[in-house]
């Protein structure tokens, strides 16, 4: 099962992923994805409002969070203990360009006591994420330009 709660596709199927970005004020904009709601936003010292957080933390929070989505259901199936589980998450942007993120270190706090062999199977586990898998096989983005709208 996904992430999203949807049956995984098999091998050559698709499965789509849709949601709106929609600008609200000054930097701030609200993510709409199956009735959910979220706004991202700029830091005041960056000229946003703080309304929510930035695009690039939300990307880091999604591997973060998709990692402990897998920790959970590793956990789950072997009969230990979930509960407590965080992920904490550090993100440091390059000082080179292109803007990104040059590194990203997750960290599982709260795990329960688990053998060497089971520390190393949850890392692989782990370390193979939906989010983790598309950042390791870059997905082939496409930004079309749609159409003004005509004049009334």
């Amino acid at each position: 099962m996904s992430e999203n709660g949807t049956k995984r596709p098999h091998a050559g199927h698709a499965n789509t992923i849709g949601l709106t970005v929609t600008h609200t004020y000054g930097d701030a904009f609200e993510i709409q994805t199956r009735g959910h709601h979220l706004t991202v936003d700029q830091p005041v010292d960056a000229g946003g409002a703080d309304l929510g957080p930035t695009p690039t933390e939300l990307f880091a929070a999604s591997l973060a969070a998709c990692v402990g989505f897998y920790a959970v259901r590793f956990l789950r199936r072997h009969g230990l203990a979930a509960d407590g589980l965080r992920v904490d998450c550090e993100a440091i942007m390059s000082s080179e360009l292109p803007a990104r993120v040059a590194t990203i270190t997750l960290r599982l706090v709260g795990l329960p006591a688990l053998l060497e062999r089971q520390r190393d199977v949850l890392l692989t586990v782990v370390d193979h994420c939906t989010v983790h898998n598309s950042i390791r096989h870059s997905p082939h983005v496409r930004i079309e330009l749609a159409a003004a709208a005509a004049a009334a």
